[in-house]
């Protein structure tokens, strides 16, 4: 019997972030949790599940992309720091903001919300990328777990 293995074939691959399309932010910069909760609400305020969003941002905190990292079921999103850091990192990002709507309107951080953070603010320091904030979109309200001391 012929005990030789068959070759591997490994591709070769480069990475690219794809423009799907672009708004204008005529903040400019965001300053504060209220200005992080006008630009989330753009996208995720009347969705019936819950949307995890990552902006990524430049060093003067100007958003340079927005990425819909998680789509989940009415009432929970499972995000891992690995899905969220990777637009992140090709945007170049100096910093992020991340955010999720809750469907039923409320937005008092559950437990997961505020384990995700702490592994996201972990993950961050690692690779060099600060979280700043995470934003809790609800109805016409909004919470900053930055605010709440989670981070």
């Amino acid at each position: 019997m012929d005990k030789r293995k068959a070759a591997k074939r490994i591709n070769i691959v480069s990475l690219k972030l794809v423009k799907e399309s672009s708004l204008l932010y005529k903040e400019r910069s965001v300053r504060s949790p209220e200005d992080g909760y006008k630009l989330l609400k753009l996208f995720i305020e009347d969705k019936d599940r819950e949307h995890f969003i990552v902006v990524s941002l430049d060093t003067k905190n100007q958003p340079v992309s927005i990425n819909v990292c998680h789509i989940g079921s009415l009432n929970a999103s499972i995000v891992h720091p690995r899905e969220v850091m990777k637009s992140a990192i090709l945007s170049n990002a100096a910093s992020i903001i991340v955010g999720h709507n809750h469907p039923s309107g409320k937005v008092e951080p559950s437990r997961e919300d505020i384990e995700v953070t702490k592994r996201l603010v972990e993950a961050g320091k690692i690779i060099g990328i600060d979280v700043l904030d995470h934003i809790i979109v609800g109805d016409d309200a909004f919470t900053s777990l930055k605010e709440k001391g989670c981070i």
